[in-house]
This record gives structure tokens, sequence and C-alpha cells, in this order.
């Protein structure tokens, strides 16, 4: 059987029309060069800028390396559009991280001058459904936690790692940057610096008691390590992202949780949750997530059917006036 190639969904690009009119021929690698100097300059954070970089890749390889500001059309991009949701089949949600990226790209480009149609108006995020995020329910989280292995150093690590995630609904980018000396017991908060959050943003997130003794008793065993870095391999170096996250996933599985994405967001989606369901408000909630604005923290906090019969029945007005 033929294997299929990246080149499926570029149909009928020589009855295209092309972008004329520009000064000079540049190659997609030359503008994004260009590009990639300018965002330099906006002071994102590294992950940004290497998320770029990456999405860069993937739209490059769907388009070859025949393409300039010359011959590139809008039609190319809706046709990679079309590839990464039938044919690699990605979620909705990674297609349009990915399309935001390259139209801020080809904004750039048009901005420039380097392309004289304004094509990135024409490839738009599709639309999604306005479904619940994914959560784990109590019994979830206890199974997980079960199945890890406390008397391994890596075993407690990743506990401590479950409880920081839940209890402070960091980012997994914010966790793994986090350093000994961002840990205030005293104050009961764990200090996220500007250079690791996503906004670039300095924040305070509360820990309770529970993880507060957990961590003290996970940054004793990890003194000797003489390493800043909160969160440490067995050898004593920062952990990385894929770690945690493939850790996660065999945890997942040893759990028998098979129907959902036992990743670091999904402890993210699950802590807000709870944190709403138990009495929490939301302009607090949003400050915890450091969130920019209360769009976001609404995806984060949408319940299922199950979830707001339990809170109807808890907060009935009926049942305050009358009783249960």
């Amino acid at each position: 059987m033929q294997k299929k190639t990246v080149r499926k969904y570029r149909r009928g690009v020589g009855n295209s029309k092309s972008v004329t009119d520009v000064l000079d021929e540049l190659t997609l690698d030359e503008m994004f060069s260009k590009f990639m100097t300018f965002k330099k300059t906006e002071g994102l954070a590294p992950r940004t800028l290497e998320e770029y970089i990456i999405h860069f890749g993937y739209i490059k390889e769907f388009l070859g390396d025949d393409k300039t500001n010359t011959n590139i059309t809008v039609e190319d991009f809706q046709e990679y559009v079309g590839y990464m949701l039938h044919e690699k089949e990605l979620a909705a949600m990674t297609v349009n991280i990915r399309i935001r990226t390259m139209r801020s790209f080809i904004r750039y480009c048009h901005k420039k001058g380097f392309i004289t149609e304004p094509i990135h108006e024409d490839f738009k995020p599709i639309k999604t459904p306005e479904d619940t995020l994914e959560s784990f329910n109590p019994e979830e989280i206890k199974s997980l936690l079960s199945v890890i292995d406390e008397d391994l150093y890596t075993g407690f690590r990743d506990k401590v790692i479950v409880f920081v995630l839940l209890d402070t609904l960091v980012r997994i980018s914010e966790l793994v940057a986090m350093k000994r000396s961002n840990v205030d017991f005293k104050a009961g908060v764990i200090k996220l610096e500007a250079m690791g959050t996503k906004t670039r943003k300095a924040r305070e997130v509360p820990i309770s008691s529970k993880t507060a003794k957990l961590l003290k008793e996970y940054m004793k065993e990890t003194e000797d390590f003489y390493d800043d870095y909160l969160f440490l391999t067995y050898d004593g170096h920062q952990i990385n992202q894929a770690t945690i996250r493939l850790n996660l996933t065999e945890y997942g599985k040893k759990a028998g949780i098979r129907n959902k994405r036992v990743s670091p967001h999904t402890f993210r989606h699950t802590g807000a949750l709870f944190y709403i369901m138990k009495g929490g408000d939301p302009f607090s909630l949003q400050k915890i997530l450091g969130h920019s604005d209360m769009s976001m923290t609404r995806k984060y906090i949408q319940m299922t059917d199950n979830d707001v019969r339990k809170q109807h029945n808890a907060f009935s007005p009926i049942n305050s006036i009358f009783g249960k």
C-alpha cells in the first residue's frame, strides 16, 4: 500500500491566484527569519518563540520548499487546515493553535509588504463545539495517586507534583520553572517569576497545608542535590515537561483511566472546577490561573449536567427558604 504524503491536500495550486507585484522574491524561510527577529523584540517567553518555530516547521513540511512570497496563496493555507483536520485528524483545538501562529506570521508579511494580498484574513480558526472541558472526579484522582510508588524518589516527587498541579492550578511550564526560593511556607504561597509564566507577569499561587507538608518533606529530601529548581530528576537536574507528561500518562494507564487524557492541563481544569464547586469565586480563580480576562476562566469552569444538579441541590433558593 502506498504511503500517503503530506502533499495530498495540495490539489489545484496551479490554478490559484498568485500574489504578485512585490519588490523582491523571498522564500518562506527568509520571511520567517525576519518575522522571528521581530517577535524576539516583543519580549515573548522562550516557550512561545519555540512554538512559532515548531508550527512553522509543520506548515513548511506540508508546503515544501517551492513556496515564496510571489506564489503563496490563501488556498495553500486552506488546504493545510484541511490536511490537519482530515489527514492528520488533529483535534480542533490543536488545529486552531497552529492556525493562529501562522496567521500572525502572514499578517506580519502583509504588513511589511512581503506579500500584497491579506491572505491571513481568509483562513481563520475553525469553530469548535462548546463542550465541557475534561476533568477528573475525586475517585479518579485517588486511583491515580494509589498507583504511584512513594517508596521511590521519583514516585514521591510525582505525587508532590500532582498535589501542586491540583492545588495551585499552574501550567506545566510554570511548574517546571519553580525554584526552591519561590516557596514561601510562612505566607502559604509559591511565587511564580515573570519569566516563567505565559503572560510574563509574576504572581503568587496559594498552597494548602497538606500540599505544604508534602513540599517540606520533598524539599528536605532534595537538599543534597544543591539545585535551584524545585522539581528535579533522579540525578538532580531540572525536570522537563515531557518527562512529567509521560509519567502522568503511564500512571493513568495503571489506574485504568481510559476515557480521559491524564495530562497536566487536565489537572488544571479539574482544580479550577473543584475550586468553584466548593464555593470559590471566579474572580480570585482568574487571578490564581493567571488569566488576563474572564473569558478564558469561564471555559475552565464549565460544569457537567451532574455538577449543575449538585450545585443546585446545595444552593437552591427553595431549599434555602423551606429546607431540604
